[in-house]
């Protein structure tokens, strides 16, 4: 869009272009809830029990890890009750590797049951669980309290796919804004130990496209996107374009004006991208009135159904550049597909944000993601298929077995040029047509 609202934060120092683009990884690590059972990706992978895996992660030159260290698993019964055992073990190991984490305290769930992010119970318990993790682990210096916090409310409040389930703007925006008071209060604990504990708060990045017909539904859309980072930014106020929105959806100017007043910008922007993220909306029938706001639409892979309007990875990190003038990581590059097109896609996300680093945009580091690959996402964690996706390691066996991905997330960290790590060839959502101006 080229009317994007802006943000207050808008300045920044670039990121010399003389330091090389950073290798982040990370293991998918969601502990969501459908009706009343918890799922859990790491016993599902199984890195609950093997601790190697971070032996096999830090042997492919791996130096930052976004690393979980969940409330619902540490501290599932009560806060006055938490168990440290796995996350001590895994901690002083990362510390043994010299692996940088970035600690993840919330992914895709909705808390434990004695504070889910439907009660206000939510943001206070998950700072107190904040505070616990930065007194015993002193030495993080970067968290990412909530993992997508837009995306999970939409998932949760908007949706009904997860827990509680529900289908309305109001619930939407109630889980959302519950999220975004959480992070603020979870950092304000943190940083009474890690006064200088960095936020990079990440969240889902695309864009809607769509026929005129359904315009105005796009431009909601494209709004809505930014909301995360707009709220953490203290950016909505009454001239923000989803103001009226946000209160007609039921949020009090108190609860809109406390993020304004307690403002907790992240440090850095992360960006989590996927093929599917940027959407084409499309008439269901035929002879709908133009502009009526009931038409009803399909929701649609805009690389499926009108790739030639794709922005792409590097149109959507000068977006969110522009809006914010913060630092930015790519904190998820994943593909669901073969080893080879896995590679192209990494490529392609390595690429586009080495492209706009010369162009005066300030990304530090691409990660990829899921290294220990993901179970049931094809569903969106809704129904235990034991449908699995390897990644840079295949864990069917058990044990790690290193993919084809593995070798080129190896090149890059020993920085080779990525374009002699690519396989020859398009990926499927690539043409020659949308290469040139992606």
């Amino acid at each position: 869009m080229n009317n994007v609202y802006q943000g207050v934060h808008s300045t920044t120092t670039h990121y010399p272009g003389s330091i090389p683009l950073e290798l982040w990884g990370g293991i998918e690590c969601t502990v969501n809830r459908i009706g009343e059972v918890y799922q859990d990706q790491l016993i599902r992978n199984g890195h609950h029990d093997r601790l190697k895996d971070l032996d096999e992660i830090a042997a492919l030159g791996i130096r930052t890890l976004r690393y979980p260290l969940l409330w619902e698993r540490t501290a599932p019964e009560c806060l006055a009750k938490p168990d440290w055992h796995w996350a001590d073990e895994r901690m002083a190991h990362l510390r043994q590797l010299s692996i940088r984490p970035i600690v993840g305290l919330v992914h895709h769930g909705c808390g434990p049951r004695y504070a889910t992010f439907n009660t206000p119970r939510f943001e206070t318990e998950l700072a107190h669980y904040a505070r616990q993790v930065a007194e015993r682990y002193p030495w993080v210096d970067a968290y990412t309290p909530i993992n997508e916090p837009l995306t999970t409310a939409r998932f949760s409040g908007l949706y009904g796919h997860w827990y509680p389930h529900e289908r309305s703007d109001r619930q939407f925006v109630a889980i959302l804004l519950r999220e975004c008071r959480a992070t603020v209060l979870a950092m304000r604990a943190i940083r009474t130990v890690r006064p200088d504990a960095k936020l990079i708060q990440t969240e889902d990045l695309g864009q809607t496209h769509c026929m005129p017909e359904l315009q105005y539904q796009a431009d909601f859309e494209n709004h809505r996107r930014w909301l995360t980072w707009d709220l953490l930014c203290g950016s909505v106020t009454p001239q923000h374009p989803l103001w009226k929105y946000l209160r007609r959806a039921g949020a009090s100017e108190q609860e809109l004006w406390y993020l304004v007043e307690n403002a907790s910008p992240p440090y850095m922007l992360g960006v989590n991208h996927y093929v599917t993220s940027e959407r084409y909306l499309y008439c269901a029938t035929a002879n709908q009135q133009k502009g009526s706001k009931s038409v009803r639409y399909h929701d649609t892979e805009v690389v499926r159904a009108a790739p030639e309007l794709r922005v792409g990875i590097s149109g959507l990190l000068t977006q969110a550049a522009q809006r914010y003038g913060l630092p930015i990581a790519v904190t998820e590059a994943h593909l669901g597909c073969t080893p080879d097109e896995q590679m192209r896609w990494l490529g392609e996300v390595w690429q586009q944000a080495e492209q706009v680093r010369t162009e005066g945009v300030d990304v530090r580091a691409v990660t990829v993601w899921g290294m220990l690959g993901l179970y049931d996402w094809h569903c969106l964690l809704t129904r235990c298929e034991n449908h699995y996706e390897p990644s840079v390691f295949d864990v069917r066996t058990g044990k790690l077995q290193r993919t084809e991905l593995a070798a080129m997330v190896e090149g890059l960290a020993a920085c080779r040029p990525v374009s002699e790590l690519i396989p020859d060839g398009l990926g499927w959502w690539q043409t020659e047509a949308t290469l040139a101006t992606v």
